[in-house]
C-alpha cells in the first residue's frame, strides 16, 4: 500500500464536512406536547379530587347542620302541640318576660312557668354551647325578644328565605377559630298563631329562621394538612409521570439518532462498494469548487472505470463481478488521502474529488492506482481474476482560469480524458488538456 500526502494541504480540509440530510426531528415538540397533555390530565385529575373532597366536606357539614335543625324542629313541634310546656319554678329561674301570665301556682303552692318554643330552643342552646357541641339561635326579622335578633349572617339569610331560598350556610372565624354556619327558615303554623298572630303572621309566611354554628377547626386544619399532601402527591405523581416520559424520550431519541444516522449513511452511500454514491459527489463536487475558487487552491478530479468489465460479468459471473468492484474500491481508498473523496459514479466508473491538488499530483496518484489494480490478483468464487482500469484525470486551477467551471463541465473533462486513454489501448491515464 502506498499512501501519498500532498504539502499543500490546509489544515481546514481536515475536518471538512460531510453531506448532510437537512431534517428536523420533531420529537422534542412531541417531547413537550406529551409533558403537556401529562400535566394537564394529572392537574385536572387532582383537581378532580380536591374539589370532590371539599364537596363532599361541604355536604357532611351541611347534613350534620341540617340533622340538628331537623331536631331542633321536631322539639318545637312537640313543644307547640302540646301548647307548651310549665316546668317547676326553681330558685333563680326568670320568667318569659315576653309572655301574658306566664306563671300559675297549684293547690299544694307551687309555682310553674310556662316554656314555649322559643324559651326552650334558647335555653337548649345554651346547655349545648356549654357543652361545647353546638350552638344554635332562633331569630327573625321581627323578634319579640331583642335577644333574638339577627346577626348579619342571619339577616342575609332572613332576607334570602324572603326571595324564595330554602337555606343559607357560611363560614366565619371567631377569635381565630373557624366555625359553620347554617340557617334555615321557620313557617307560621297554627300553634304558633297563638304568640305571633299579633304580629300580622299568616299560616305558611316565613317568621324567622334557626341557626347554627358549630366548631370546625380541628376539620380546616385537617383540610389544609390535605391540601399539603396533595400537592405534594401531584408533585411526586407529575415529577415520576415526566421523568418516565424523558427515558422513554432519551431513549427513542438514541434510537432515532441511530436510525438517522443509518438513513442518512444510507443515502449518501453505494450499498456493493460502501463508497460514497453519485448524488454525494455531485454535492461534494459543488462545494470544493466553490472553495477552491474562494481560496484560490487547486482543485483536481479523477475518473476512471474497470477495463472490460462486462467480459467478467459473462466469464465469471454477477457475483464475481460485485467482487471485483469491492476489491477496487477498497484499493481506490488505500491509495487516497482522508481528504480526498472516493464514490462510485455508476456501474464500473469511479470518481475522486482531490482538494487542493495540482494536475501532476492527480496524474501521478492515478498512475499509482492504476498500477495497484493491475498488480492484484483477485480470488473471486475460487477464480483469480485480473482486471485493468482507465483513468482520465482534469484540473481547475483558480490562478490559471477565468471562471469556475460548471459541474458537469469539469466530470466532462475527466471523463473526455478517460475516453481518449481508452481509445489509445486502455489500462492507461488521460490527463485533460
Amino acid at each position: 500500500m502506498f499512501l501519498w500526502q500532498s504539502p499543500q494541504i490546509s489544515d481546514r480540509y481536515k475536518c471538512m464536512p460531510s453531506l448532510k440530510l437537512k431534517y428536523k426531528s420533531p420529537l422534542r415538540q412531541f417531547a413537550v406536547n406529551l409533558g403537556l397533555v401529562i400535566l394537564l390530565f394529572i392537574s385536572a385529575l387532582f383537581t378532580g379530587i380536591h374539589l370532590n373532597n371539599q364537596k363532599t366536606i361541604q355536604q357532611e357539614l351541611k347534613s350534620r347542620a341540617q340533622t340538628i335543625f331537623n331536631s331542633i324542629i321536631i322539639t318545637r313541634k312537640w313543644n307547640a302541640k302540646h301548647g307548651s310546656v310549665y316546668v317547676e319554678k326553681t330558685p333563680g329561674m326568670v320568667s318569659n318576660p315576653y309572655l301574658q301570665n306566664p306563671d300559675i301556682l297549684t293547690t299544694n303552692g307551687k309555682i310553674y312557668t310556662k316554656k314555649n318554643p322559643a324559651l326552650m330552643t334558647r335555653e337548649i342552646s345554651e346547655i349545648a354551647e356549654n357543652e361545647g357541641a353546638f350552638q344554635f339561635h332562633i331569630t327573625s326579622l321581627k323578634p319579640l325578644n331583642p335577644g333574638n335578633a339577627p346577626d348579619s349572617f342571619e339577616q342575609q339569610a332572613l332576607l334570602s328565605f324572603a326571595q324564595g331560598k330554602t337555606e343559607a350556610s357560611s363560614k366565619e372565624v371567631r377569635d381565630g377559630i373557624t366555625y359553620y354556619r347554617y340557617m334555615a327558615p321557620l313557617f307560621v303554623e297554627k300553634p304558633c298563631l297563638s304568640c305571633h298572630a299579633g304580629q300580622g303572621y299568616r299560616l305558611g309566611d316565613v317568621r324567622g329562621g334557626i341557626s347554627i354554628r358549630f366548631n370546625i377547626e380541628e376539620m380546616e386544619q385537617a383540610l389544609k394538612l390535605n391540601k399539603v399532601l396533595l400537592a405534594l402527591l401531584f408533585t411526586v405523581t407529575l415529577g415520576s409521570f415526566l421523568g418516565i416520559v424523558f427515558h422513554l424520550v432519551v431513549a427513542l431519541r438514541k434510537k432515532l439518532a441511530a436510525a438517522e444516522k443509518i438513513i442518512r449513511e444510507m443515502a449518501i452511500t453505494d450499498e456493493l462498494t460502501k463508497l460514497k454514491n453519485r448524488r454525494f459527489l455531485l454535492a461534494r463536487l459543488g462545494e470544493e469548487l466553490d472553495r477552491a475558487t474562494r481560496y484560490r487552491r487547486p482543485l483536481s478530479c479523477i475518473f476512471f472505470d474497470a477495463d472490460h468489465f462486462k467480459k467478467v460479468n459473462d466469464t465469471y459471473g454477477h457475483e464475481a463481478g460485485d467482487t471485483v468492484l469491492q476489491t477496487i474500491s477498497a484499493t481506490a481508498l488505500e491509495q487516497c488521502r482522508q481528504t480526498d473523496i472516493v464514490g462510485r459514479y455508476g456501474g464500473e466508473e469511479f470518481f475522486i474529488i482531490l482538494p487542493e491538488t495540482t494536475l501532476e499530483q492527480a496524474d501521478a496518484l492515478a498512475e499509482r492506482l492504476r498500477q495497484a489494480i493491475e498488480n492484484q490478483t483477485i480470488i473471486a468464487d475460487k477464480h483469480q481474476i485480473r482486471v485493468t482500469a482507465t483513468f482520465g484525470v482534469a484540473c481547475y486551477s483558480p490562478s490559471a482560469t477565468v471562471a469556475q467551471p460548471e459541474i458537469s463541465d469539469f466530470i466532462n473533462l475527466a471523463d473526455i480524458a478517460m475516453f481518449e486513454a481508452k481509445k489509445a489501448g486502455r489500462n492507461r491515464v488521460g490527463v485533460a488538456a
